[in-house]
């Protein structure tokens, strides 16, 4: 018997696994003027969306973090485009009725000693109300902890629009 057969474990990625989840992709820029405004362009007229968006810059360099409808369609076009890119996994959550609804949320992490690393919202899912993106420092625990809480996961399903017929 060979070192590892038979074993039971099963290498899976994070594409592979069955909970809801989204793509984050960080650009990397060199922090000049219109820099910002050419990645925005090559979304044009590809039926591709930017639904979130979040930008820390330097002196030196701007890194640029968005959430499209498409992913797989998103990441080609950025790897075309010859961008530096890092791909993450965020979840998308449904900010629930009632007031103060992103206090919900991060009750419900901190209770289960969830560290939020960054959050921005998504601009009009079309299939939900108001969400955020959130990026947590345990992701398969953070979905369990706020599916059992009741809150209602964003997937890149729900990012993705309507079809036309």
């Amino acid at each position: 018997m060979s070192i590892g057969e038979g074993s039971g474990t099963d290498f899976q990625t994070m594409r592979g696994r069955d909970f809801p989840t989204i793509r984050q992709f960080t650009v990397f820029l060199e922090n000049r003027v219109g820099q910002l405004l050419e990645v925005v362009r090559r979304f044009e007229g590809t039926g591709i969306r930017i639904v979130a968006l979040s930008i820390n810059d330097s002196a030196e360099c701007a890194f640029v973090r968005l959430v499209v409808s498409d992913c797989e369609r998103g990441r080609e076009l950025l790897e075309r485009a010859g961008l530096a890119l890092i791909e993450t996994d965020l979840i998308g959550v449904e900010l629930p009725a009632g007031s103060q609804p992103l206090l919900r949320v991060c009750s419900a992490l901190l209770a289960a000693e969830i560290n939020i690393i960054q959050a921005y919202p998504l601009l009009s899912p079309t299939h939900s109300g108001p969400a955020v993106a959130i990026m947590v420092d345990n992701i398969d625990l953070a979905c369990e902890t706020l599916n059992t809480k009741g809150f209602r996961m964003i997937t890149e399903g729900d990012l993705r629009d309507e079809p036309t017929g």
